[in-house]
């Protein structure tokens, strides 16, 4: 049986293999049209690699990502019905079958961008604290906040991140011009707080290192390709 190293390392690779090859031919082939279609290909594969090298999945873990299918797809279903959301958009048909005008891959992006910002935070506030020794730990509540605030923060810095590139891909566009309201990274924030609280508090085993990896290929991934397309 694979150990966990081996599964992280194997999960690393390939996730460096589908955005590498996916930015290259998206920027440097005739075949753009061709990689972005496979976009959804992608999510899920990166998805499933989440699920492989969570440890001990058990019960809070698999609440936890139906929290945040669920939560997700509830909130843009809101959003792009009603507008009272994000503000005013619509998808496009590169994400795949939609349920009620959205994408359900939308309730995966909700959990991979929610979980991979939380296990950096994760990791990032272990090194602290094991620096800083447990006399300098502050209170559960304050440790609470702090964890919540700065996850979401990062959550909500990959959506500002995506949103430029994800728009010209023709993932989905926003109306009646195309600008991106402020009022949407405003509600990515609350939104993704609310998961983040979610994350910290139920009991399931943090971190997930490859979580960490990914956030960081895709943020690399987005940025590539919004200053070369």
């Amino acid at each position: 049986m694979p150990t966990v190293k081996k599964i992280n390392n194997i999960a690393l690779f390939l996730a460096l293999l589908f955005h590498v090859s996916g930015a290259i031919g998206m920027i440097l082939t005739p075949y753009k049209d061709w990689f972005i279609s496979y976009t959804p290909f992608t999510l899920l594969v990166m998805f499933v690699l989440l699920l492989l090298t969570q440890e001990q999945k058990n019960s809070w873990f698999w609440l936890f990502v139906v929290l945040c299918f669920i939560t997700g797809l509830a909130v843009e279903i809101i959003g792009v019905n009603k507008g009272w959301i994000f503000g005013e958009y619509v998808y496009g048909d590169v994400l795949g079958p939609k349920l009620l005008n959205v994408p359900l891959l939308i309730g995966v992006n909700w959990f991979t961008a929610v979980y991979c910002a939380a296990n950096l935070v994760y990791v990032l506030n272990e090194w602290l604290f094991k620096k800083l020794g447990n006399d300098m730990r502050p209170s559960i509540a304050v440790m609470l906040f702090a964890f919540v605030t700065d996850a979401a923060m990062v959550t909500t810095f990959f959506d500002w991140i995506m949103e430029p590139t994800a728009v010209q891909l023709g993932f989905w566009k926003w109306l009646p011009a195309g600008e991106i309201p402020l009022y949407n990274f405003i509600c990515w924030f609350v939104i993704s707080a609310l998961l983040q609280t979610a994350f910290r508090l139920f009991k399931f085993p943090k971190p997930n290192q490859f979580a960490v990896h990914l956030l960081i290929i895709e943020l690399l991934f987005f940025l590539v390709l919004q200053t070369f397309l």
